[in-house]
């Protein structure tokens, strides 16, 4: 599929961050809450503080690798499946072209072209290259939208470490009989930060942005300090 030129190659669009960002967003989010819920409820059960921070090193290592495997293998799927849709798309193309060709004008005529000109259009792409068009517009893939597991991986992967040492950090500087408050401030803060850096990367309102991720993340910390207190058990 060829590359379409931009008419601002300077200031991309938020788009073409879209793939990167998503498991940037999701692995940093996930180490902040995991780890910091992690934390709270090994803390809550009243442990030492020997057993919070190897609880917390592991849900942090552990945490890292499964996040660097699911996103690998979950975009993985994904482009497989996007490979396969393509590789349909060629053979319909060499096997009846002009069904192709008229399934590509009724794409453009529904989009609000009249019949002659999405005819038209149809036949001006298809000269020009028939499989991008087909790809772009009848599968609706672009090259912003492409899947690319190791970038995935290692950003989910990168992310969630960083994000997760936040709450094992507070938990270790915390004075005694203060580690919950310390990692619930601690997990707060990082998210509203979070939420803002995801906003601004994506060219979003920030406001929502971080009202829904620390609405989240301060959930998952009380559902987890909750059962630690209740069963008094590492969870």
């Amino acid at each position: 599929m060829s590359k379409q030129p931009s008419a601002h190659p300077d200031d991309p669009h938020y788009v073409s961050r879209m793939g990167w960002l998503r498991a940037s967003v999701l692995g940093a989010n996930d180490g902040i809450v995991s780890v910091g819920a992690l934390i709270v409820g090994v803390a809550a059960a009243d442990p030492g503080r020997q057993a919070i921070l190897i609880a917390g090193t592991a849900g942090l290592v552990a945490g890292a690798m499964s996040m660097a495997m699911g996103e690998y293998v979950s975009v993985s799927s994904q482009s497989d499946t996007e490979r396969a849709d393509i590789a349909r798309e060629h053979e319909a193309l060499r096997e009846m072209p002009e069904e192709e060709l008229h399934e590509l004008a009724a794409i453009y005529e529904s989009r609000g072209m009249t019949p002659g000109t999405a005819l038209q259009a149809a036949r001006e792409v298809t000269e020009h290259d028939a499989l991008a068009a087909h790809v772009r517009d009848e599968l609706g893939l672009s090259e912003a939208s492409n899947a690319n597991p190791l970038q995935a991986a290692l950003a989910s992967a990168a992310t969630f470490s960083v994000a997760a040492a936040v709450p094992l950090l507070a938990a270790i500087m915390a004075p005694g009989g203060q580690v919950v408050a310390s990692v619930l401030v601690a997990v707060v803060v990082a998210l509203a930060v979070l939420g803002a850096l995801g906003a601004w990367a994506g060219g979003a309102p920030p406001g929502r942005a971080v009202l829904r991720v620390i609405l989240g993340g301060v959930f998952a910390l009380a559902v987890t300090a909750g059962i630690g207190k209740i069963f008094g058990v590492a969870v």
